[in-house]
């Protein structure tokens, strides 16, 4: 026991000063891909290269469209890699999560050359396709009070809905010293009647459909939602089959969708302050200071 003493005074303080202060993270970490959407001539090669579609091409009548989904991206590089061309470069940045699915979503429009390549940038859109705030006054009213109500504590239930556990390892790594979730008034509790937010990883299996349904309905309200990695906002590589119903929002309404394969624990909790309204959301389409090339 003495030993245990002398060693935690000799460890002194490890625990992070995020959000207060900017996140440390390693210099070979890897985040989410920055695509510079006016220089970038050929998104084929990047398309070809994505596992899981997160980037996708349309073209008609000698225009092309090119989508990045940040809802389906597991932040592999393989896109920076086989584009070559300095325009999509691979990033350090982790606070990506929103509060619609809509804003993970861009859309470059060009047009499209003789040889298959793309004319200078014609358009560029950013989030929701409605446009402008997706909320209504009463739902806003409603979030606003949710904000008030949850504030300043929260109890946090985990749903693992299909996950192959990389995200529970970051979730659990959020109650270590490093972390310390709980220096925030944040806690994780057994059972979803005791649970102010909901925090639900995977994709959502047939088999755990009605688990997941049923969890959501013995949480008392006012409760806040939160899908987690690739996997809980699109279904992620393993898409919408025979064993996977997709995203948590096919089955449940989501608050906050925190991307990434898995998200580190910094971006666990950017995301669930931002579900809190105690941090802003980032735009997409900035290019984060800590871009360099892959």
């Amino acid at each position: 026991m003495l030993n245990m003493f002398r060693k935690a005074a000799q460890t002194r303080l490890v625990t992070i000063g995020y959000p207060q202060t900017p996140a440390r993270v390693p210099e070979n970490f890897r985040g989410a891909p920055y695509f510079d959407f006016s220089a970038w001539r050929d998104a084929r090669p990047a398309v070809e290269a994505c596992p899981t579609g997160a980037i996708a091409i349309r073209e008609s009548e000698g225009r092309r469209w090119v989508t990045v989904d940040y809802g389906l991206c597991i932040y592999c590089g393989q896109c920076a890699e086989a584009d070559g061309s300095g325009a999509v470069q691979i990033t350090q940045n982790f606070e990506l999560a929103v509060r619609e699915r809509g804003d993970l979503i861009v859309t470059a429009e060009y047009p499209l050359e003789t040889d298959g390549s793309q004319g200078e940038l014609a358009g560029l859109h950013n989030g929701s396709p409605s446009g402008g705030d997706p909320l209504e006054p009463l739902e806003r009213k409603i979030q606003q009070r949710i904000h008030k109500v949850l504030g300043r504590s929260l109890s946090i239930r985990e749903v693992d809905a299909g996950s192959c556990n990389g995200c529970e390892i970051e979730i659990g790594a959020l109650n270590n010293p490093v972390y310390d979730l709980e220096r925030l008034g944040i806690h994780f509790v057994a059972s979803p009647r005791h649970a102010d937010m909901l925090l639900v990883t995977g994709p959502v299996t047939r088999n755990m459909e009605l688990a997941l349904l049923k969890t959501y309905r013995a949480t008392p309200d006012p409760k806040i939602v939160v899908a987690v990695g690739a996997c809980g906002i699109s279904g992620g590589i393993f898409g919408r089959n025979y064993a996977t119903v997709g995203g948590v929002d096919s089955v449940i309404p989501v608050d906050v969708f925190i991307p990434g394969c898995p998200p580190r624990p910094h971006a666990l909790l950017h995301g669930i302050l931002l579900a809190l309204g105690r941090m802003e959301q980032r735009i997409l389409t900035a290019r984060p200071a800590s871009a360099d090339p892959a």
